[in-house]
C-alpha cells in the first residue's frame, strides 16, 4: 500500500478541529458554559462552537452572547421558547451544515456528557 500523492493535511486539520462544529444545546447551563467553552477550545483549537440556547431563564443565553463576543469561534443560536433537546440539535445541525467549510459536526451536552 502506498501513500504517495496523498495529502495528510485534511486529517491534521480535523484533529485540530478545522472544519469541525461542536453543537451544544443549553437550558439553564449558565454555571457549566464557561468551562465547557474553554474545554472545547483547548481540545479542538480550530473548531467552531454553536451554543443553542432554549430560552434559558437563568441567563445562559446572555452569558453565551458574552462568550461569543470574546471568541469569534463561538456562536449562539437563541430559540424563542423551550422546544426540547431534539429540536435544539436539529436547529443547530441545520445552522452549521449550511456554513461553508463544515467537514464534521460533533454533538455534546452542556454538562460535558
Amino acid at each position: 500500500m502506498t501513500t504517495e500523492g496523498t495529502d495528510p493535511t485534511p486529517s491534521v486539520g480535523l484533529a485540530a478541529g478545522r472544519g469541525v462544529w461542536v453543537v451544544v444545546p443549553t437550558y439553564d447551563e449558565r454555571e457549566n458554559l464557561p468551562a465547557l467553552v474553554e474545554a472545547v477550545m483547548a481540545v479542538l483549537p480550530e473548531a467552531r462552537l454553536l451554543v443553542v440556547d432554549d430560552h434559558s431563564p437563568d441567563g445562559t443565553g446572555d452569558l453565551a452572547d458574552s462568550l461569543a463576543a470574546a471568541n469569534p469561534r463561538v456562536e449562539v443560536l437563541h430559540r424563542p421558547a423551550k422546544q426540547g433537546l431534539g429540536a435544539a440539535y436539529r436547529d443547530g445541525f441545520k445552522r452549521v451544515l449550511d456554513q461553508p467549510g463544515t467537514m464534521a459536526v460533533v454533538q455534546m451536552d452542556a454538562d460535558f456528557s
